[in-house]
């Protein structure tokens, strides 16, 4: 498939407002570069056909967010744009993007691309699951970050699905999290993923996982 790519990197886009919600929740903007991570072999190549740069992997092993006692392995994909590329990070500041960990979160650019910009987000530092005690989808976003938290909470009261969320929450790794109410979480999981393989825009693992979860909890219905 063709992605379209549009010529400004800041550009109000769909390609763009996914790009940045993938950095925004899995990435980092330092005076040396941007380098933002996945676990998703696909949607790396996405991001780097989108931004450029260079894609290295790796095989990792870490703690879960929400039960440090459990660690997983998996492959990384980290995709790295040095400091000199003008043509993407000389106009971060526009959005606000943290760099070297000051700075806030501003997505004005892409307010009419909201989904692709949660779905970016979502794929970097969310989780999906199917909760087997209670025969429900679980939708949560986790980050060290609170304000990144906070901004993500406002961008899902502002989409087109209702979709009420919990309280922001410590986890026991140090950072933060909330998650989509059990009963909004199908209905904002399908809004989220809907039409993106006509655009390319989004992670098959991740896509798998919400539609293998959806089945799961419709069968014990």
């Amino acid at each position: 498939m063709s992605i379209e790519i549009p010529t400004d990197p800041l550009a109000g886009h769909p390609a763009t407002a996914y790009f940045w919600g993938h950095v925004a929740a899995s990435g980092t903007v330092s005076s040396d570069g941007l380098e933002v991570t996945t676990t998703d072999e696909t949607s790396a190549g996405v991001l780097a056909t989108i931004a450029g740069g260079e894609l290295t992997q790796e095989t990792t092993s870490r703690e879960y967010a929400h039960e440090t006692s459990i660690t997983r392995t998996e492959d990384e994909y980290t995709l790295s744009i040095p400091a000199d590329d003008g043509k993407l990070l000389g106009r971060t500041s526009s959005l606000s993007l943290p760099v070297d960990g000051h700075g806030n979160y501003r997505f004005g650019a892409f307010s009419s691309h909201r989904r692709e910009l949660l779905r970016g987000i979502l794929e970097g530092c969310g989780t999906i699951c199917f909760k087997s005690k209670s025969d429900t989808v679980g939708i949560s976003f986790v980050h060290e970050d609170r304000d990144l938290l906070e901004r993500i909470r406002e961008l899902i009261a502002d989409c087109p699905i209702a979709a009420p969320m919990g309280d922001l929450g410590e986890t026991s790794s140090g950072g933060y999290w909330f998650g989509v109410d059990d009963d909004a979480a199908p209905a904002f999981g399908t809004w989220l993923y809907e039409s993106c393989q006509q655009t390319g825009l989004y992670a098959p693992s991740r896509r798998r996982k919400l539609t293998h979860s959806l089945e799961q909890a419709e069968a014990d219905d």
